[in-house]
């Protein structure tokens, strides 16, 4: 019986060396962290503000500690596929996921299958809040504010370009439609860039966007802003009202949105921290306060701890408008 016990305690022994090895070497691996390149894989294409922001943080990020950041575009089905991606990438620190939070809010209610479960396969690691996000008419549509884009949609045909499927644009068109008897035909685009690329052409009537995304259109007169859907004016657009301010006060037309860095869930908290610093960071370097002032962007990012509580606030805001729409898509 001791001989038996003695081999117990050897056993034992043995793996406690070997465990106690295992959690050295993954504390090291933390420590060291990055000691090899890191990917983010951005859902939305190129010319946007998601990319944008992606971009410039991870610039700084490549510089602060010495490794490369590569940006990966992987857009489609509105943003699902990039975000599917990631959610089956390994928890190591190495990949991550820069989206909008409509691909981790509004989707679970507008798709049948993600091919991701947004709140168990992913951890937050920082957000940056949307900003305002303006409503504007093509230069045909004889519209100065929202009232007078309802009273000319009610006779007219309208497409209402969005960068995704459950985007704030879409909740703005398909609520207006509701509300006001319309039939606005939403459009769905792989991203902002392909979006005002069709409203340029005269395609569409109707869009929303980053201000920086469609300055070029407003430089050239081919776009007029009429109304700002959201808590805030927009501070490059000082003179356009909100829509609230215009009498529109439906929750649907006072929302708001991050962009949002995530990771794979179990990616070691100490990268979580980590990441969350560099980014916040990076909002305040040089090319990180040029950038958010050319998209008029004013807040910093919120770390992990932060946009993980706001998380929960904004699905309980989004997921009901979202429901009450109605709209489902394969």
């Amino acid at each position: 019986m001791a001989q038996t016990n003695r081999r117990h305690f050897i056993f034992g022994a043995t793996a406690l060396g070997l465990g106690g090895a295992a959690m050295a070497s993954s504390a090291g691996a933390t420590q060291n962290w990055p000691n090899r390149p890191v990917t983010i894989v951005v859902n939305f294409p190129p010319g946007g503000l998601t990319d944008a922001i992606a971009r410039t943080f991870a610039q700084y990020a490549s510089q602060k500690t010495g490794q490369q950041f590569i940006i990966e575009n992987k857009p489609g089905a509105g943003g699902n596929i990039g975000a599917a991606q990631v959610s089956k990438e390994a928890a190591d620190g190495y990949t991550f996921l820069h989206t909008v939070s409509s691909t981790l809010v509004q989707g679970r209610v507008l798709y049948n299958n993600l091919g991701f479960d947004p709140d168990k396969d992913f951890t937050l690691v920082a957000g940056t809040n949307s900003g305002a996000l303006p409503l504007v008419v093509h230069k045909s549509v004889p519209a100065s504010n929202v009232k007078e884009l309802v009273a000319w949609a009610k006779t007219n045909k309208v497409s209402f370009g969005t960068w995704a499927a459950g985007s704030a644009a879409h909740i703005v068109c398909q609520q207006l439609n509701k509300l006001y008897d319309l039939k606005m035909e939403p459009v769905h685009y792989r991203g902002e860039a392909p979006m005002w690329q069709d409203m340029n052409a005269g395609s569409l009537q109707v869009a929303m966007g980053s201000y920086q995304a469609l300055r070029p259109l407003l430089e050239k007169d081919v776009i007029r802003p009429i109304g700002i859907p959201g808590p805030a004016r927009a501070p490059l657009l000082p003179n356009v009202p909100t829509m609230a301010e215009q009498g529109y006060d439906h929750p649907a037309f006072r929302i708001y949105g991050y962009l949002v860095l995530a990771a794979p869930s179990g990616v070691p908290k100490e990268i979580v921290a980590r990441l969350s610093t560099l980014w916040i960071e990076a909002a305040q370097s040089e090319g990180g306060r040029k950038m958010m002032e050319s998209f008029g962007l004013r807040d910093l990012p919120l770390g992990h701890v932060e946009i993980s509580a706001d998380y929960e606030n904004l699905k309980k805001q989004l997921i009901p408008l979202v429901q009450e729409l109605g709209v489902k898509l394969e």
